[in-house]
């Protein structure tokens, strides 16, 4: 049954609301981004290829490929100046919620062992749910040197029914901490 739900489940990376994503981001600074000007896809991590399906995939692919043209760089099918790995990690977690109820009966008089102004009492109620936490990450190497220099990568509670556009959001977000920014 695990099996069968995690693919179902890890497709789901592709986060409900942008806002709930985090983005992380490195490069290296020695690195002048402006002299790239093609991309080409190494592909999708094995893992990956089993948890997301060949339409959402596309889906990203599209939304990467927006994010990189608006940065002067075109797609070519092998030998880019720069080559562009994609892969999805998944996390299962446990959260706990907690709820105060205050209650002050009588208005905030109580009564006990005397009567008298005080605090009344409060319960604390707790719940614990499971979620899946899930990282899109995205790589870029220089093609010629063979070495990573820039990667980014986004992280947040999965959505069980990704749009195509919390996808493309995603992927802007994701984008946005690129050296080269969109051209207008």
């Amino acid at each position: 049954m695990k099996k069968i739900i995690l693919p179902i489940l890890s497709l789901l990376l592709i986060f409900s609301s942008c806002s709930s994503l985090k983005v992380t981001a490195d490069y290296d600074g020695s690195v002048d981004f402006t002299q790239y000007k093609t991309y080409s896809y190494l592909g999708w991590n094995e893992n990956s290829n089993k948890m997301i399906n060949d339409f959402d995939r596309k889906r990203v692919e599209a939304a990467f490929a927006e994010e990189f043209a608006k940065r002067g760089l075109t797609h070519v099918m092998t030998g880019g100046d720069i080559e562009v790995s994609l892969f999805l990690v998944t996390e299962e977690k446990t959260a706990t919620q907690a709820y105060t109820d205050y209650y002050r009966p009588y208005g905030g008089y109580y009564y006990g062992s005397a009567w008298g102004w005080g605090g009344g009492y409060a319960t604390t109620t707790y719940h614990q749910y499971d979620y899946t936490e899930g990282s899109l990450v995205c790589d870029v190497f220089d093609a010629s040197e063979k070495k990573l220099i820039w990667q980014s990568v986004g992280s947040g509670t999965m959505n069980d029914q990704p749009t195509n556009q919390s996808i493309i959001r995603s992927v802007q977000k994701i984008m946005s901490l690129y050296p080269i920014k969109p051209q207008k």
